[in-house]
């Protein structure tokens, strides 16, 4: 990386770390009373689940005396590199944060977490209160270093007055391929510029292709190698982009968020996003219904999703910081029903399971339905890096220039000479 644009970002970082250095322990939304032991605790949620979080540390502090949570908020965008700047230098590291199940590895292989075995006893967090394939994607090299949060996969949206315009039942989406592409060609009007499924050339590609290819029985890395061209890779790639050249349920050329505009249009019939999408279909009145993903793909359920997870830096010995960590994520896992309410399906069973006031909820139950087949990205500490080259040459395929074959016979070719550096 050339120094300039190290530099830009070490500042970005810098600037994000002085802020938080600067926020007050006396934070009303933190419900802190400005007693008891303090605990920082770092988060990106600086969308619309912010305030639902915030909510939990305010309800934690309240609760009790002892110690106090101080949340403070990163902007996504700058998350990481704001992390990577703490860990670097050891220094105002937070006390506990967030990650994401994706960048679990990455950090762990660094032994810059620490195994919370030990912590996760204490707190009587027992690997059976949690879903399991949430739980095991903190386990690795038989350590556990995360406490689940959620899982967030893909699922599927669908618009309820353009099933029932179109003569299909709006409280029977599709749920294999046949099915998909036979109520996408009903729901498609091109003279109303209304179409069945738009296919997005861009996000969230990142999790709308890694779904088809892993119902198609695919693996993104065989061997510890970069496996994007093999035959299921090529035939989930080949289905996309035929959905728009062979089956015009979609527009082509589609730009970043052109799915988003167009349903919020009652133009796009269904489409595939994130639990995270919900706020903005309810804010915009449609009438809308959510469904786990069909089986896309050949073989077998699957859908990628990634996960919050609460992870405690291994530079973080003071006793009494550990201990009311501890007291918190005990806390949090019987009270994360406030966090559903941003959308998300909270992985703690007492929620997804016990919890009567999570199953009358629209969305999350439907969410929580794919937990058991969901599928998170590869176990390696780069794979951001080595991802790219494959994001990049799924969206030329699906912008109808290059043959799927051929995008993806130089991706792998790319990721190759990544890995290999």
């Amino acid at each position: 990386m050339k120094k300039k644009k190290w530099m830009g970002l070490a500042l970005t970082a810098a600037l994000a770390l002085g802020s938080l250095a600067g926020c007050s322990s006396k934070d009303d939304s933190n419900g802190q009373s400005g007693s008891g032991e303090k605990i920082t605790f770092w988060a990106p949620f600086s969308g619309a689940d912010g305030p639902r979080m915030k909510n939990i540390v305010a309800s934690y502090n309240k609760s009790q005396s002892k110690y106090q949570v101080d949340m403070q908020i990163v902007p996504q965008n700058d998350y990481y590199k704001t992390v990577d700047l703490a860990f670097s230098g050891q220094k105002n590291t937070p006390d506990v944060l967030i990650m994401h199940t994706d960048q679990l590895t990455n950090y762990a292989d660094k032994h810059l977490l620490k195994d919370i075995k030990d912590i996760a006893t204490k707190a009587d967090l027992k690997e059976e209160n949690y879903s399991d394939t949430a739980w095991k994607a903190g386990s690795i090299k038989g350590k556990q270093y995360s406490i689940p949060l959620d899982i967030h996969p893909l699922i599927m949206y669908y618009n309820k007055d353009l099933f029932k315009a179109a003569g299909l039942d709006p409280n029977k989406p599709p749920v294999n391929r046949e099915e998909f592409v036979a109520d996408a060609k009903k729901l498609t009007d091109t003279t109303k510029n209304q179409y069945g499924f738009v296919v997005p050339t861009l996000w969230p590609n990142q999790f709308i292709y890694p779904t088809v290819f892993f119902q198609n029985g695919g693996e993104l890395l065989k061997d510890g190698k970069p496996n994007y061209n093999s035959p299921e890779g090529v035939e989930a790639l080949t289905f996309l982009s035929d959905l728009i050249k062979k089956d015009k349920v979609s527009p082509a050329n589609v730009q970043q968020d052109g799915e988003v505009t167009l349903f919020l249009q009652g133009k796009n019939a269904m489409q595939l996003n994130g639990p995270w999408m919900m706020e903005q279909w309810d804010k915009a009145g449609i009438n809308y219904g959510v469904a786990p993903v069909p089986q896309l793909g050949t073989k077998e359920k699957a859908v990628y999703a990634n996960g919050h997870n609460f992870v405690i830096p291994a530079s973080v010995k003071d006793t009494k910081k550990l201990d009311g960590t501890t007291d918190f994520l005990k806390y949090v896992a019987n009270n994360t029903i406030e966090w559903a309410k941003s959308g998300q399906a909270p992985a703690s069973k007492a929620i997804y399971e016990q919890s009567e006031e999570f199953k009358k909820m629209k969305q999350q139950p439907q969410v929580a339905k794919e937990f058991d087949y969901a599928k998170f990205a590869p176990r390696i500490d780069n794979w951001g890096q080595i991802s790219d080259p494959l994001w990049a040459e799924v969206n030329l395929a699906l912008l109808g220039k290059k043959d799927p074959k051929k995008a993806l016979d130089d991706a792998n070719k790319k990721a190759e000479q990544i890995l290999n550096k």
